[in-house]
């Protein structure tokens, strides 16, 4: 099982709920989602007419992206809480088939996660034995 969070993401005026996959091996050095394209079209965000092309090295290769710099707002919703809003890079990709939340969006959001393997978090200011499941896919 993995961790996957429950995401409202806001860019302009467009807002947008979200499953994404918490993955600690996506190191930036700045709050960063990925998303598909599917989600980037909701959002207004694509064709990508006001993002920088890139290209990022992954496990599997390197990845043709297209990167918006501080563009969205973005924060965890569960049924009784939620995070603060965290001001966040989008790097919009044809390739994933979820979205992703990077090592240091992770941070900001407050996220403690207690058991990968079974799919456990909770956010740093709760209790340790506040245990929440991972969202559905």
């Amino acid at each position: 099982m993995a961790v996957r969070l429950r995401l409202r993401v806001r860019v302009g005026s467009k807002v947008l709920e979200v499953v994404a996959l918490l993955n600690s091996g996506y190191e930036a050095p700045t709050p960063q989602l990925l998303i598909p394209v599917d989600i980037a079209k909701q959002l207004g965000l694509w064709p990508p007419d006001n993002a920088v092309e890139v290209e990022l090295e992954t496990a599997g290769g390197p990845l043709r992206a297209w990167y918006y710099r501080a563009i969205a707002y973005v924060k965890v919703v569960t049924e009784d809480a939620g995070s603060k809003e965290v001001l966040t890079d989008i790097v919009v990709s044809p390739l994933p088939t979820e979205v992703l939340i990077n090592d240091q969006l992770a941070e900001e959001l407050e996220i403690a996660v207690e058991s990968f393997g079974r799919g456990l978090w909770r956010f740093r200011w709760e209790p340790k034995d506040k245990l929440r499941p991972s969202a559905k896919k």
